[in-house]
């Protein structure tokens, strides 16, 4: 599964007031205060877990009291007073919520997990009266209407995309509904937000549960030195003997890829691939409620399934033209991908392997066939891949393709002693002149309260304030599972994860660089298949040979990553891309099949049944019984990917075809980047992404240049 992006989706409601809300800030609150830090982000070290409640509910009064501003002013409804209103009538309860949920993410514990139950349906039920207010929906539709009428006459591109947003987004939300279809609206969305924040939990739980302990010297046969420090110190802050694996990435993905012994690699497949299927965090039943809710919801709405509701407010527009994309790519890749894996089951036959390659034998023999035949695995290429020199490269190449320079400040607040607080700066190519752009953080390194994965999310978009009419700057942060360093060597990471970090630093630049006066529409507030974009272009710099020889040095030597190593990185490019790519549909075939159910699923539903009967046709490997993905896929039933996980695919399209436009002018060269930065990066989700790919590549998009980059007969 693919890094991605981490959104903050946030079902702002609240049926009734809670007693204690007074007209005044509480006491030394934090969350209530102005944050008098620098550049104003959250105040880390004063915020305390019980600040989250009484500050939220005093923002929920402050909110309805801003909503009832605009539904009683008795001037006519107009763009400002209504619609611009609106669109800031929030910000100081999303300013908590965003420390709140991006806080629940990365440094959580079972205490914040349970507050954020709480605080669900209060959120959900306060954002439900905002969409399903009559009043207010008056006056947003009386101002859309005027605008249709004179033909968005005197609305600038960024206003009429906010006008327009907001009357869909509330038609969406329905308030067309008759008032008993509203309450069985709230009820869904209510129910819907408890449901999905439990399934991350839950996943989260299931990985934390596992652990591998060794103390036989021989258990760890085929691991590298580097894995064995790091399962031992693994162990020593367990405060137990040997060495100990987890499911998390670091120490999951080079047990698979390296150790010899396979009935361990099972064991640690079957403990992955089962996190949340059954037992104490079982999320099948979960899942399955999720699923229906949704159906029930689309078809309030007037949709016959989830995907059709989902996909009006994409860039693919409909579950044709999905499920067009998604058969078209693996008709075009399957037969490829077929042979790969037969290729790599012929290579394990000659190693030794008796029997039927299997999903627990793939990571190794797949490693091992890549040194064999390039002469070339992880191992080699860590000790160029330093932490602390990627992030050198990263920043350099935002430098040279965008003007950015990045400062490490020390004196920024931060919510963890692993994160790395910067500033970021902006050079005018014309005057020289820099200005402070944004402020970022990472947090590289796992640890038991962070979820999985990696992601980008903001504590703050980029917006112009109606008082003071001055840029607020973002504040954006990435965040990463990352290997640690040891007593013995710094953080060195794999090719996969220094592809990782460059696709979460596209996101990145998306949330830094966008501008626009409206927190809606600036960064990474864009069509869900069409934020893929900035982040899935920039892994394509990790393995260009001009940009690698520009910073790929050994770590104790500093002597540069050798010619011909560089050589056989860019020749691997292709290495299992059709597998790869099927690997990708096959989660995405499998989101679409959660979706597009037209009926409610039984609440005994067999989901490991359902599963293998919507991805049969992209299995490429045996099935394994007591296995199951979709219980712990957090991308489609925790978090802002039901019925979109295909835009993975969508945006390796249009990056592919993107990119096309570098290598044919250069990699580094100025006047793309900057036709990127401008047409891609500035306007955020303030103009349709069509027009604005086209307006950057001259037209529309094509499978060919993916086909080609994976090396894919067309023919």
């Amino acid at each position: 599964m693919q890094p991605t992006i981490k959104t903050i989706v946030t079902l702002m409601s609240a049926t009734t007031l809670l007693a204690g809300c007074t007209d005044t800030p509480e006491t030394g609150n934090p969350l209530l205060t102005e944050w008098n830090t620098p550049y104003g982000v959250p105040p880390f070290e004063q915020i305390r877990l019980e600040d989250y409640r009484p500050a939220i509910e005093r923002l929920i009064v402050d909110g309805r009291r801003a909503i009832n501003d605009i539904t009683t002013n008795t001037d006519s409804a107009t763009f400002d007073n209504t619609i611009v209103a609106l669109e800031f009538a929030q910000q100081p309860l999303d300013r908590v919520l965003n420390v709140f949920y991006n806080l629940n993410s990365a440094e959580t514990s079972d205490s914040m997990q349970a507050l954020a139950m709480e605080l669900s349906p209060m959120l959900t039920d306060f954002s439900n009266d905002i969409m399903l207010n009559e009043r207010l929906f008056e006056r947003v539709k009386s101002v859309y209407d005027q605008a249709v009428a004179n033909d968005f006459h005197g609305l600038v591109t960024e206003q009429r995309t906010l006008l327009t947003d907001t009357y869909e987004g509330f038609v969406r939300s329905g308030a067309n509904l008759t008032p008993e279809q509203k309450e069985e609206y709230r009820a869904l969305t209510g129910e819907l937000s408890q449901q999905t924040l439990r399934f991350e939990q839950n996943v989260l739980a299931a990985t934390n549960d596992f652990q591998l302990q060794l103390t036989d010297t021989a258990d760890l046969a085929g691991l590298p030195e580097s894995v064995r420090e790091s399962a031992a110190a693994e162990a020593q802050a367990a405060g137990k003997e040997g060495w100990l694996f987890t499911l998390h990435a670091p120490s999951y993905v080079p047990f698979m890829t390296y150790s010899e012994r396979r009935d361990l690699r099972e064991k640690m497949y079957r403990a992955y691939n089962s996190r949340a299927f059954g037992g104490e965090h079982d999320n099948c039943p979960v899942l399955v409620r999720i699923s229906n809710l949704r159906l029930q919801l689309a078809n309030l709405l007037g949709y016959k399934t989830y995907a059709d509701y989902a996909l009006v407010d994409r860039m693919a527009g409909s579950v044709d033209r999905v499920n067009a994309l998604l058969d078209e790519l693996l008709i075009k890749t399957k037969p490829c991908a077929d042979k790969e894996v037969a290729g790599i089951q012929a290579y394990a036959a000659k190693e030794g392997l008796q029997g039927p390659l299997m999903p627990w034998d793939w990571s190794y023999y797949t490693e091992k066939y890549k040194a064999a035949t390039y002469d070339l695995d992880d191992e080699m290429t860590r000790p160029y891949f330093q932490l602390e020199r990627v992030q050198e490269a990263m920043f350099m190449l935002a430098g040279k393709l965008y003007g950015l320079s990045f400062k490490e400040n020390p004196a920024i607040p931060v919510y963890h002693p692993d994160v790395h607080p910067f500033e970021v700066y902006d050079t005018d190519p014309a005057t020289g002149d820099s200005s402070l752009q944004a402020i970022l953080y990472i947090d590289y390194f796992p640890r038991a309260g962070k979820q999985g994965g990696a992601w980008m999310t903001s504590f703050r978009q980029s917006y112009v304030d109606p008082e003071s009419g001055e840029q607020v700057i973002p504040v954006v942060s990435l965040v990463c599972n990352f290997t640690k360093p040891t007593g013995n060597r710094p953080s060195l990471l794999s090719f996969n994860e220094v592809t990782t970090i460059f696709h979460e630093f596209g996101h990145g630049l998306h949330g830094m660089i966008g501008r626009g006066s409206y927190p809606s529409q600036t960064g990474t507030n864009v069509r869900r298949d069409f934020v893929e974009l900035p982040s899935q272009i920039m892994e394509n710099w990790v393995s260009e040979k001009e940009f690698l020889d520009l910073w790929a040095a050994h770590y104790q030597s500093g002597e540069k990553m050798p010619a011909e190593m560089i050589d056989k990185i860019v020749a691997t490019k292709r290495y299992l891309a059709a597998y790869s790519c099927v690997r990708q549909l096959q989660f995405g075939i499998s989101d679409m099949a959660w979706h597009s159910i037209t009926t409610p699923l039984d609440t005994l539903c067999d989901v490991a049944a359902f599963e293998r009967a919507a991805t049969r046709r992209t299995q490429v490997l045996p099935v394994v019984n007591g296995t199951c993905f979709a219980p712990s896929f957090s991308h489609i039933f925790g978090g802002g990917y039901a019925a979109g996980y295909y835009s993975y695919k969508w945006a390796e399209v249009l990056e592919a075809d993107a990119f096309a436009l570098f290598k044919q002018n250069g990699i580094f060269d100025p006047a793309t980047a900057r036709s990127f930065r401008e047409h891609i990066l500035t306007p955020g989700g303030s103009q349709h992404p069509m027009i604005l790919f086209k307006q950057f590549a001259g037209h529309e998009p094509s499978v060919e240049p993916l086909l080609e980059k994976m090396g894919v007969s067309t023919r």
